[in-house]
């Protein structure tokens, strides 16, 4: 019995100890990095420049999200708007102008969804952090003061002088009077099929961010990041220290300070590890999900909402609104959300799903665009199509051939949209997050992004700390296997926890006293 314990504990240690050192590592970065993700708006000032990233992350052919759309003025005049804020250029696209005054400072803050022109000429817009209006008399951005927690904006259109403006979980409706404008704040009404469940990529994306439980949980993450960046700390101390201690005492130098630091560090290693494993396991094994590959088993599956969780809310549509287009010719609004395209009568305001859906990635809806008879542009990261409703047929646009489907299972498809241009000829460009501007059934080049737009167009902390959390920002070393950075990190990091748990148990603990 005392050998087999033996042999199970120099198992656990084998798995703990090598295992370890090389996560531990890796943990170092995910901690801070998480940390900066779970509270985007409060680093949201701070940017990065790309000049001083991996070539991956610079803007070229206006790429990495760079523009969304675009909104012609007149004659000469048209606002190209994106991740890199507001910028008004000519007919040819040439020179630029910033149109971000009034915007708070950073990239983040000038994340732009949508950007509208009503009827009476004023400007509206939709951003990462709240609705603006321009205010012409001060030549500046105004925000809006809303009733919202999520304060994303994604969608403006207005029908005669009335806006309708949608965030992620409700659609805000006015008259259009500027900076001046008042907003009714509306719950769109439930769905016929609706069964109050949620996405599982949802669910465990919000454990893994703790905001399943609002700010509390989200403080619980962070305090996991600490602690997680405690233990590889001390586990790399106690790796290295030994060997060290070693050498100072062969040649006769003093070790007490580092030996009582190892032994500080073991204690606390142990404890620490020992009070919260089950949390750190949870956390690890959860953030395996959202990256692909594994992202695949749980993309398309539904769940019932964790009850009093952030999740479980009476607003059947809270945070699956995505963008809302409004067809003069149908009488009624396009509805994109995260779980479907629906049709929506601007008086009713309640949304009906249509029965043929096209593809979009759970990555959600990036382009929903009127087209000619009845048929809409429809953009995501599983690439750009042709969908009328009422036909079954889809047109894949970005490859020129009818769409036959997915059958990998893939959540993201050849061409990853991210936009679409058109100017003022009606000449249209698929914006695509790897390739940029490609040109859509033509062949003239759209115009090169100018100096003065890219000196300007940093990208922000939350950004760089979501490509390093994912893994993308170490594609320039792995090529394609970053994409296995993320799963085989959880999986090893729930080894670690639980074989140092296990090895705590057989060595360490005491046993209780009778």
């Amino acid at each position: 019995m005392v050998k087999s314990q033996g042999r199970f504990a120099r198992i656990y240690k084998k798995l703990h100890k090598w295992p370890g050192l090389i996560i531990s590592f890796l943990l170092l970065y995910y901690s801070i990095t998480g940390i900066f993700m779970n509270h985007r708006e409060f680093f949201s000032k701070i940017d990065v420049s790309r000049n001083n990233l991996p070539k991956e992350f610079r803007y070229h052919n206006w790429n990495n999200g760079a523009v969304k759309s675009n909104l012609n003025i007149n004659a000469d005049s048209i606002l190209i708007f994106g991740n890199i804020g507001v910028w008004l250029t000519d007919s040819t696209f040439t020179g630029y102008s910033s149109f971000n005054n009034g915007f708070p400072k950073g990239s983040d803050n000038r994340k732009i969804f949508d950007l509208h022109q009503s009827s009476d000429g004023n400007l509206y817009c939709a951003t990462q952090f709240g609705l603006f209006s321009f205010d012409r008399a001060r030549s500046q951005w105004s925000k809006f003061d809303l009733d919202v927690d999520i304060k994303r904006f994604v969608a403006i259109e207005s029908i005669e002088d009335t806006l309708y403006v949608l965030n992620r979980s409700y659609l805000f409706k006015g008259k259009s009077k500027g900076i001046n404008s008042v907003f009714q704040k509306i719950e769109l009404k439930q769905p016929h099929d609706y069964n109050n469940e949620v996405s599982l990529f949802e669910t465990m994306w919000q454990i893994h961010s703790g905001e399943i439980f609002g700010i509390p949980g989200k403080l619980f993450v962070d305090f996991l990041g600490v602690i997680t960046l405690f233990l590889s700390l001390t586990g790399i101390i106690y790796f290295f220290f030994p060997r060290w201690i070693k050498i100072r005492k062969n040649k006769s130098k003093t070790v007490a300070s580092i030996v009582k630091t190892n032994r500080w560090s073991l204690k606390w290693h142990n404890k620490t590890g020992a009070w919260l494993f089950v949390c750190l396991i949870v956390l690890f094994f959860t953030g395996m999900f959202l990256r692909p590959p594994l992202l695949i088993a749980i993309a398309y599956s539904k769940v019932n909402p964790i009850k009093f969780s952030h999740l479980d809310q009476p607003n059947p549509w809270y945070d699956k609104l995505r963008d809302l287009k409004y067809d003069e010719n149908r009488n009624e609004f396009l509805l994109g959300t995260s779980e479907g395209i629906y049709s929506m009568d601007k008086d009713k305001l309640a949304p009906e799903a249509f029965r043929i859906q096209p593809p979009v990635s759970v990555m959600g809806i990036n382009v929903l665009e009127n087209f000619n008879d009845g048929a809409y542009i429809i953009g995501s990261f599983s690439g750009l199509f042709l969908w009328h409703p009422a036909h079954s047929e889809i047109y894949n646009l970005a490859k020129g051939k009818m769409y036959v489907g997915n059958s990998t299972g893939r959540p993201i498809g050849d061409f990853k949209v991210t936009g679409l241009i058109t100017d003022l000829k009606g000449i249209q460009y698929m914006i695509d997050y790897d390739k940029g501007a490609v040109p859509l059934y033509h062949h003239k080049l759209f115009p090169e992004m100018p100096n003065n737009v890219l000196e300007e167009s940093k990208m922000s902390l939350w950004n760089l700390s979501l490509e390093i959390h994912t893994g993308r920002f170490f594609r320039f070393m792995l090529g394609n296997f970053y994409i296995l950075l993320v799963p085989l990190s959880g999986l090893v990091s729930v080894m670690v926890v639980l074989s140092g748990y296990l090895l705590w148990r057989k060595r360490f603990r005491k046993p209780k006293t009778r």
